[in-house]
């Protein structure tokens, strides 16, 4: 694609975005080539463009994307770069609806920088269990690359697929989401945990990320799953500089075009340690919420987080100072 187009949303725009709380009636025109930026009326994009970023997103798992949602991370690992090895994986899942998740994304296998491959039934034996145990009471997500890990998964009770590959790892998994009939979320990675953070370069990372979604999406198509079944999610992180991350997150915006519901993982990212000069992992949920608010005036839908808790409270602050503006 050589022609890119954001929304910006304001105040009294006449268009909804993405079926959601925002509304804009510009757009920003992005290309490639070192063309500078251009803001226009939202009428100079093309019908098709509209048409993708009005369009109302379709509930996961009945968690509907009109407003923000939270999706509490459950690491049923012991080397998850945060918390791996900290928590029961069902008694901590169980505190997180607690506090208010919308829904839980379950892993088994750490995709930290430098994370070693898991074997398929170690992964299994890590998650089906957990998922089972909380399948009654709340929507489970899959955090997983492996086709026959979800396929456990989905049997255990999840229902939806979150591959931080886009299938590129397993091209099986395509199948076992198309067969299943359940959504899923294609993630951008440039390389594998192993190694992705070893000098990552792009030649514009935000248009780059873009057209390689778009490739996965397509792909995804391809295998017999709709799009109103795919959700997508930049990688923040995941072969990724600081830069590079900024630079996604300033326009994320740009994501909508691609006619998809919106994730977003941030939760205690090395990026927000850098910013804010925290090493420590489990001090970062101050710059987690900043990032999170920051994204949902972009109108990101779905925010996987650690810690629930501070992202319920602050969204529940959010929609109480924006009702006042707007209603």
């Amino acid at each position: 694609m050589s022609v890119y187009w954001r929304p910006i949303p304001e105040e009294g725009g006449g268009l909804r975005l993405a079926g959601g709380w925002l509304r804009f009636s510009r757009v920003e025109r992005l290309e490639r080539g070192g063309v500078p930026p251009r803001i226009l009326l939202a009428d100079a994009a093309p019908p098709e463009v509209l048409a993708a970023l009005t369009a109302p997103r379709a509930a996961v798992m009945g968690v509907t994307l009109d407003q923000p949602s939270v999706m509490g991370i459950v690491n049923a690992t012991p080397d998850s770069f945060s918390d791996g090895g900290s928590y029961d994986g069902t008694t901590h899942g169980r505190a997180l609806i607690a506090e208010g998740a919308d829904l839980l994304d379950i892993g088994g296998e750490s995709t930290r920088p430098g994370a070693e491959d898991v074997t398929e039934a170690d992964e299994i034996a890590r998650t089906a269990p957990v998922i089972a145990a909380l399948r009654a009471s709340a929507p489970i997500s899959i955090d997983t690359r492996k086709a026959g890990v979800a396929q456990a998964a989905l049997a255990a009770g999840a229902g939806l697929v979150n591959d931080v590959s886009g299938f590129d790892f397993d091209a099986g998994l395509a199948r076992v989401v198309a067969d299943a009939g359940v959504p899923v979320c294609l993630m951008h990675a440039q390389g594998v945990p192993a190694t992705m953070q070893d000098d990552p370069h792009y030649d514009d990372v935000l248009l780059d990320v873009y057209d390689a979604l778009a490739a996965r999406i397509a792909r995804a198509e391809a295998a017999g799953i709709p799009r109103a079944r795919i959700l997508v999610d930049p990688g923040i992180g995941f072969g990724k500089t600081l830069d590079h991350n900024l630079t996604i997150l300033a326009r994320i915006g740009l994501f909508h075009a691609l006619g998809c519901g919106i994730l977003l993982g941030v939760s205690r990212k090395r990026f927000i340690g850098q910013v804010a000069n925290q090493p420590d992992a489990r001090g970062r949920m101050p710059g987690t919420l900043a990032v999170t608010l920051a994204s949902v005036g972009q109108g990101v839908q779905m925010h996987r987080v650690h810690d629930v808790a501070a992202a319920v409270q602050g969204l529940a602050l959010w929609r109480a100072v924006t009702e006042r503006t707007t209603g």
